[in-house]
């Protein structure tokens, strides 16, 4: 075959899943059908989730320049009066919660990251034109094609096999066309006119989202002196005005001191969309990115909901190519990802109809209950920390109840159920439990350097325990399976207790060797104290996989193999 895994498109989605797989030593081929990358600024906003992904990628210095960390939005009315403010705050996944960033110089920063691997090769101006799946791979068919978007094309076809194809090619994706999947949901009629311009004529930072009833608008500080305005067209007005000097100028008038002279990187018109794919996989074929989900732009999170989807995929991807579990795991992939993917459409959708009413009695209605939450510091704080953001927490798929230790479901997770037995309910400062969320990411100390915990973590399972080495809680037969499965083991302590657990881990006479981290934040210690658990399984994704007291540890690696479907 010439490669284990195809992907189709190279925008964020499709270069991040080349590179967590190429990483992982797995052979790539990223066919796109443009001449090169798109060069004009999409999406403006990067979180933390991301970013965290971007350290598993170890790209964080490649990107970071073209970011701009503690990116503030500010949703104001007509009068510019600030209706929300949404700066969440902390670092609990290591990273600042948003940046701004500039999409084009991220995205090359990212392809430049596949030239570290041989084993990934990337073909410009070729069109996915067919696919068939037979057996143990997957057949497809790619035209060559030229221009800049690829919209001249040749009779000339080239075959290629792979044991699985993922295509992330947009929201036309022929793949998900070829699945015969349902792309539910809406394309309002709703138009906007996005101009990116160099050396910012404004130069205040963050982001201005414009609930102004005469015109919706959006103005966004980015790095590196761009600035981004948006304005909503009316529908009597044609998309081909974008293309009219005095029009722009007319929709830029009354933010911009006059006689300002623009230096436009791009100007398009863009409708928002809110969709998605019943479906994002079929055998050995599968979607991700916008190819199986469109959002407004509001929340930022069409750029960050692809990222989700490979970070979820690519650990899962080669994990059954290389054996190391069965294809059933796959099928977790639709499970956890699809529900949250809507959920974040349906929040983009109803933050969009907040912005958007040109109607002034009801934009009056809305200034006016805004005000009137904002006199609540409670109510407040939810919008300005950002709480309404549906986080991403697996209820189902490669998870382990915690109450019951059964595999494939943490259903009861979701709600205030009680823990299991062993542990009184009033002993757990949080009720729910963690499992199915991420995990926290740290700073400690590791061989007497300071590293983010994912550092320690590796690009496998780890298993990490609370002031005991975990290699003392399973059979001999388990450590053998966590060998197999490349499971890093650590153990967490006090900076107090490093001496002392270096020296229990060295004494432990099994054949895998925890690593010793020191918890100089204090947060290990506070996530392990307000969840009552001893110890935690950690997937390649950073989520919780299982969360159990320490005797219960084999009781949890067994439903884990099952969950996750690992071959042991």
């Amino acid at each position: 075959m010439d490669a284990d895994v195809i992907i189709v498109g190279a925008g964020p989605t499709g270069l991040s899943l080349a590179n967590l797989l190429g990483q992982r030593g797995n052979k790539v081929l990223l066919l796109e059908k443009r001449a090169e990358l798109i060069d004009y600024p999409r999406g403006v906003g990067l979180d933390d989730e991301s970013f965290r992904t971007i350290q598993q990628m170890g790209l964080v210095d490649e990107v970071t320049p073209f970011t701009i960390p503690h990116h503030i939005m500010r949703l104001v009315d007509g009068r510019g009066n600030v209706i929300m403010t949404n700066h969440p705050q902390g670092r609990p996944f290591g990273w600042a919660r948003k940046f701004g960033f500039l999409q084009p110089l991220v995205d090359r920063a990212i392809f430049d990251g596949l030239q570290r691997f041989e084993n990934v090769t990337v073909e410009f101006g070729k069109e996915l034109s067919g696919i068939s799946e037979d057996g143990d791979r997957v057949t497809i068919t790619a035209r060559s094609v030229s221009g800049e978007e690829g919209e001249n094309r040749s009779d000339e076809m080239t075959t290629y096999t792979a044991r699985y194809l993922v295509g992330c090619e947009g929201g036309r994706s022929f793949t998900r066309k070829w699945m015969g999947v349902d792309f539910e949901g809406k394309s309002p009629s709703t138009r906007w006119v996005v101009v990116d311009c160099n050396n910012d004529p404004l130069g205040f930072p963050n982001v201005y989202l414009g609930a102004d009833p005469k015109r919706p608008y959006v103005s966004i500080g980015l790095p590196r002196g761009v600035r981004r305005f948006e304005f909503m067209l009316f529908e009597d007005e044609p998309s081909e005005k974008v293309e009219d000097d005095a029009f722009v100028a007319e929709l830029l008038d009354n933010h911009l001191p006059e006689g300002t002279q623009l230096d436009i990187i791009r100007r398009r018109v863009f409708t928002h969309h809110g969709r998605i794919a019943t479906d994002f996989r079929q055998g050995r074929v599968l979607i991700a990115g916008d190819a199986a989900h469109l959002m407004p732009v509001w929340m930022g999170q069409g750029f960050n909901s692809g990222i989700r989807d490979v970070t979820n995929l690519a650990w899962k991807l080669d994990a059954v190519i290389k054996g190391t579990a069965a294809d059933a795991l796959l099928d977790t992939y639709v499970v956890e990802r699809r529900d949250h993917a809507k959920a974040m459409v349906d929040l983009s959708m109803a933050f969009g109809s907040i912005i958007k009413p040109t109607n002034r009695q009801v934009a009056f209605l809305r200034d006016n209950v805004a005000k009137a939450v904002n006199l609540f510091p409670q109510a407040k704080a939810y919008f300005e920390d950002m709480r309404f953001k549906p986080m991403p927490r697996y209820g189902r798929g490669a998870v382990v109840d915690q109450e019951k230790l059964t595999s494939g479901s943490a259903a009861r997770t979701n709600s205030t159920s009680r823990l299991p037995r062993l542990i009184p309910t009033r002993n757990a400062l949080v009720k729910r439990s963690p499992v199915g969320s991420q995990f926290i990411q740290p700073t400690v100390e590791h061989n007497g350097t300071n590293v983010l915990l994912d550092e320690v973590f590796g690009l496998g399972f780890a298993i990490i325990s609370w002031g005991i080495d975990p290699a003392r809680l399973f059979s001999a037969e388990q450590i053998q399976q966590l060998q197999a499965q490349n499971v890093r083991l650590i153990c967490a302590v006090s900076p107090t207790q490093v001496a002392w657990a270096q020296q229990h881990c060295e004494e432990n006479d099994t054949e895998v060797r925890a690593e010793v981290v020191a918890d100089i934040s204090g947060d290990l210690k506070n996530w392990f104290d307000v969840h009552s658990v001893g110890t935690a399984f950690v997937r390649p994704d950073r989520f919780t996989a299982a969360a159990c007291l320490n005797t219960d540890v084999p009781r949890a690696w067994r439903a884990l193999v099952t969950a996750a479907s690992l071959n042991v």
